[in-house]
């Protein structure tokens, strides 16, 4: 199995930028998709980004698109969200996630919870206004 641990959260000011990193362990982390979550208070939990195993292939939703990027470091066992241009509804506490190899393909599931396997504890995110 993998085991996850999130960094780098905190407070930024709007238009500010912060990189969350995911460490990881386990035998099989570079065969693993890596999501994003976010989840602010009273929402449920959304999709933020994805990235494959290979690092070929990475998916943003709609509302991050162009201001987050999602990457991935197999050699260090590390997965990195770059998050610029801040805004204040971005706040929320960051989730990443792993996905082992399987059906349905990524690119079709990348944006469910239930795709993922294994989650990190979260790192609250704020972005004052």
């Amino acid at each position: 199995q993998v085991q996850l641990v999130e960094s780098g959260g905190g407070l930024v000011q709007a238009g500010g930028s912060l990189r969350l990193s995911c460490a990881a362990s386990g035998r099989t982390f570079s065969n693993y998709a890596m999501g994003w979550f976010r989840q602010a208070p009273g929402q449920e939990r959304e999709f933020v980004a994805a990235i494959s195993w290979s690092g070929d292939y990475d998916y943003y939703a709609d509302s991050v698109k162009g201001r987050f990027t999602t990457s991935r470091d197999n050699a260090k066992n590390s997965v990195y969200l770059q998050m610029n241009s801040l805004k204040p509804e971005d706040t929320a506490v960051y989730y990443c996630a792993a996905r082992r190899s399987g059906f349905p393909a990524l690119s079709v599931s990348y944006d469910r919870e239930s795709a993922y396997q294994y989650w990190g504890q979260g790192t609250q995110v704020t972005v004052s206004s």
